[in-house]
């Protein structure tokens, strides 16, 4: 018991009201074992500088574990369990779920209300946190909101100038000149042509601020882009919006036509721009972080988001991070003003090596956006890519609050002033609930990667309109399927940490069908507007250690066991496709002749079904016609 150890006494202000005297009890250092020194500046003076907002949800405790766990620094016990001024802070503390703040430098330490085994008795917890950053993560944590952050250019946009356009066709064209094989000139032709006929409409745009597409004219309309404080005057933009074909043409700087970019917009943006704020309600913030030019990027994220649902114009500066070219993305910098903790975070990007070390399990990588290159892959797997973006964030966001109201706070509220810190409960991390595989090493071995198809962030730093930088060739990155379809409400299953899996090229074709049998699932629920779910538990082996139970509105239609997560979860999906697809030939069987065996070409490779395309896209990449 702490009570039982000899404290040392202090003195308990709110500002320069004395509240009474009490006993510390710093706790020790974890890997030595050293007792810690008491973390209040003014020594053994503890001054409250003020109290935290109230929340009817989260208690003090459960917010601080999942910003910084187990940095609990000392235990605070009241001298005397009579009425006094430290008691009422006490009672007030605990029943409206505040701590009381002391402020050190750029650190908070927060008093939590604790309750005791000994009756009336005033006792604390003292928990430290990043100043500013606990009221930012409560807010959220209220609102069940975590935070998203999009990158731009081959993510959810490609966008030309004059000049990289110029650039890409001219490389093309090298490609092409030096190519023997007629199915590839047959693919990169079709691929050069695609460059050559945007590049005529952004030269009609640059001279005439019209376009003529499919002998319709589209003229230019002057948008309003609203003023940003002391960085941005109110300034309006000649644009083109073809939104059928997902383009836009707009201008960096309406003064100067060199500037003017033709814009391709991802497809089904809509749809995740769409969940994102859905019914009204906020469940994620969004933040950007690109290592584009700071204009370009403010431009690029107001034609993805015209009406500012998304980020409000007023926090735009903030919301919009620009790395610098040549450093690591990261979530520290992006949440440099203590907005959100990066456990709360997750990130949709076509890059995984752009990002630090440590935030590379909370990013979902998606394949890089080529239109050019692959225009029918976008529209060619069941789920088009930023479809499968919105249901793992909406996988994330409910395995997080699955686990933060399931686990932690009930555990926190069975926790006393007399537990010790290693009892606290371990609290979600995003990066829990993100499968994600490092696909750096799946190589299409059938063709060379396509020509980077947009302006690289080097040359949108240096204005749009400066010559290109040299060519980075990168792999396309494949999609990794959610685990639940898109009903948000619907919480998922606590999955458990999946960190980083290397993939050899020998790996490819099933991670491909593993996605794949798990995203047919989905979509086979969410056109019966059932409820999909997977729940994980222990095997009952060494050899398999992961079990995976498949529910179909709450019934069970298949198991699997495997040596890891995705193993067991892909054997779980594939053997509840083959059991639906026994009991509908065993419903419709009196009414056909035969169709058995078509339905199971159809569910596992024919061209009709859910799996052709996503299970053989790379194999006949050097096939089709781009």
């Amino acid at each position: 018991m702490t009570s039982r150890r000899v404290g040392i006494s202090c003195k308990v202000y709110h500002g320069d009201v004395f509240l009474g005297d009490a006993e510390a009890f710093p706790t020790t250092n974890s890997s030595g074992g050293k007792v810690q020194p008491l973390p209040f500046p003014s020594g053994n003076e503890i001054r409250i500088d003020h109290l935290s907002p109230p929340s009817e949800r989260c208690p003090p405790l459960s917010v601080l574990q999942t910003i910084n766990p187990f940095f609990v620094r000392c235990k605070i016990q009241a001298k005397s369990i009579a009425e006094h001024p430290l008691h009422h802070l006490y009672l007030s503390c605990f029943n409206e779920f505040r701590s009381a703040v002391v402020v050190n430098g750029n650190e908070e330490l927060h008093l939590v209300a604790m309750p005791s085994k000994v009756e009336k008795v005033s006792c604390f917890w003292c928990c430290s946190v990043q100043a500013g950053l606990y009221a930012s993560c409560l807010g959220m944590l209220n609102l069940r909101c975590l935070a998203i952050v999009f990158d731009l250019d081959e993510t959810l946009i490609v966008a030309n100038t004059m000049r990289s356009f110029e650039d890409r066709i001219e490389a093309l064209s090298r490609k092409i000149d030096g190519e023997k094989d007629p199915i590839r000139i047959s693919g990169m032709s079709a691929e050069l042509k695609r460059y050559v006929e945007d590049k005529d409409l952004l030269k009609q745009y640059i001279e005439m601020d019209t376009v003529t597409d499919n002998r319709r004219s589209i003229t230019a309309q002057n948008e309003e882009v609203p003023s940003i404080p002391g960085v941005q005057e109110r300034i309006t933009r000649p644009v083109i919006r073809m939104p059928e074909r997902n383009i836009v043409l707009t201008r960096i700087n309406p003064e100067n036509r060199d500037t003017s970019v033709f814009v391709r917009l991802r497809p089904a943006w809509e749809d995740l721009r769409s969940y994102l704020t859905a019914k009204g309600r906020r469940r994620f913030e969004v933040f950007v972080c690109t290592m584009a030019e700071r204009d370009y990027a403010l431009e690029i994220w107001r034609l993805l988001d015209p009406d500012s649902y998304l980020i409000n114009a007023k926090q735009l500066m903030d919301r919009i991070v620009c790395a610098k070219s040549g450093s690591k993305k990261s979530l520290q910098h992006v949440f440099q003003d203590k907005v959100c903790h990066p456990r709360m975070a997750m990130v949709i990007d076509d890059r995984l090596q752009v990002w630090d070390d440590k935030d590379q399990p909370r990013v979902h990588v998606v394949p890089a956006y080529t239109p050019y290159y692959a225009p029918q892959a976008e529209m060619a797997n069941a789920v088009p890519v930023l479809c499968v973006a919105r249901n793992v964030a909406c996988n994330v966001r409910g395995g997080f609050f699955k686990e933060f109201d399931e686990n932690l706070l009930q555990k926190i509220f069975e926790l006393n002033y007399e537990n010790e810190i290693v009892e606290l409960p371990g609290a979600p991390d995003v990066s829990y609930y993100l499968i994600s595989e490092d696909a750096n090493n799946l190589q299409n071995n059938n063709r060379e990667a396509p020509i980077v198809e947009g302006m690289t962030g080097l040359e949108t730093e240096h204005r749009l309109n400066q010559p290109a930088y040299p060519i980075d060739e990168r792999q396309a990155k494949p999609q990794t399927q959610s685990n639940r379809s898109s009903t948000d409400d619907e919480m998922p299953v606590n999955i458990p940490s999946a960190s980083n899996k290397k993939l050899n090229v020998e790996g490819q074709s099933n991670l491909l069908v593993s996605s794949v049998f798990v995203s047919v699932l989905q979509e086979i629920g969410r056109r019966c507007d059932s409820k999909i779910e997977f729940e994980f538990t222990n095997g009952i082996t060494k050899d398999l250690p992961h079990s995976v139970e498949v529910l179909f509105s709450s019934e069970r239609i298949g198991t699997g066991m495997g040596r890891t997560m995705k193993e067991a979860q892909s054997q779980a999906a594939e053997n509840a496709l083959r059991n639906l697809e026994r009991d509908y030939v065993s419903f419709i069987g009196p009414l056909t002749d035969g169709m058995g065996t078509d339905i199971n070409k159809n569910l596992l490779g024919n061209e009709n079904g859910f799996l052709k395309e996503n299970c053989n896209s790379q194999d006949n990449s050097d096939k089709k016609e781009n």
